[in-house]
């Protein structure tokens, strides 16, 4: 039997490794960066939002002594993402962990859904994701190791009540078996791929004062009676992103407070 430490704190300790997370710039993506960090990763984060969030990621992620960059990037632009990856190896190191947190949602019923909102939300939760894992895995695949964490929802495994949104199910979906693909792709190459899917997070998005009404409805249809808050997609993501996960590759880890046990 091979010998092997179960000294827990260790199992989960980051330190000495760089992680690149995508729409790191707010919501689930920047607490996740913030969260990698400390657990000890140095962090490049990536989003193409103009105002202070990924700045402000950084600075937090520094306050932790931790290194961050910040890289301006859109993830439907290819070209763009492999630039981002070559300079945090020239930046920071080795990349060996990458959290794919860049997505978008919006609603409309499928009668009525225009070609551009659709292809637009496909393009970037769909193709974002593809290209970011298909950039990221290049450089991991080099070193022999390497943990890629794509961010779905639970809206890939059941359809919301109330929500008219096919293509952002659909995306999802899509992701969560994307993944899973992946993972088989390389698996006996050191690569390890996952997902996890939320359920109804409090992010800025949900907690807008216009989202009052939604926001009891998402509570009181969740067993747990309440939407997660983004700190607790840190611990998923560190699990997975770490030794702790080492023979986890290919699952959909559901983050739902019980959502799809009903």
């Amino acid at each position: 039997m091979t010998e092997f430490s179960l000294n827990a704190p260790k199992l989960f300790d980051l330190s000495g490794r760089m992680a690149l997370v995508t729409g790191a710039g707010s919501g689930i993506g920047q607490r996740i960066a913030l969260g990698l960090a400390q657990s000890g990763a140095d962090v490049a984060c990536l989003d193409r939002r103009t105002d202070t969030g990924l700045a402000d990621t950084v600075q937090m992620i520094q306050a932790t002594g931790r290194r961050a960059i910040a890289i301006n990037s859109d993830v439907t632009d290819r070209d763009s993402l492999s630039e981002a990856v070559s300079r945090i190896e020239c930046e920071l190191g080795a990349l060996g962990i990458a959290v794919n947190a860049a997505g978008i949602a919006n609603a409309n019923p499928a009668e009525e859904m225009s070609e551009e909102q659709y292809q637009n939300l496909m393009d970037i939760n769909m193709k974002g994701i593809f290209f970011s894992c298909q950039v990221e895995a290049r450089a991991m695949l080099r070193h022999g190791k390497g943990s890629i964490i794509n961010i779905a929802s639970m809206s890939g495994v059941i359809v919301n009540r109330g929500l008219m949104q096919v293509h952002y199910n659909a995306s999802k979906a899509g992701v969560i078996h994307m993944s899973k693909s992946m993972a088989m792709e390389w698996v006996d190459r050191g690569v390890r791929v996952n997902s996890i899917s939320p359920g109804y997070t409090a992010t800025p998005m949900n907690t807008r004062p216009e989202m009052v009404h939604q926001t009891r409805n998402f509570e009181s249809q969740t067993p747990m009676q309440r939407m997660a808050t983004v700190d607790e997609m840190v611990g998923p993501a560190i699990f997975l992103a770490s030794d702790a996960s080492s023979y986890c590759t290919g699952i959909d880890l559901l983050v739902d407070g019980g959502f799809c046990c009903w």
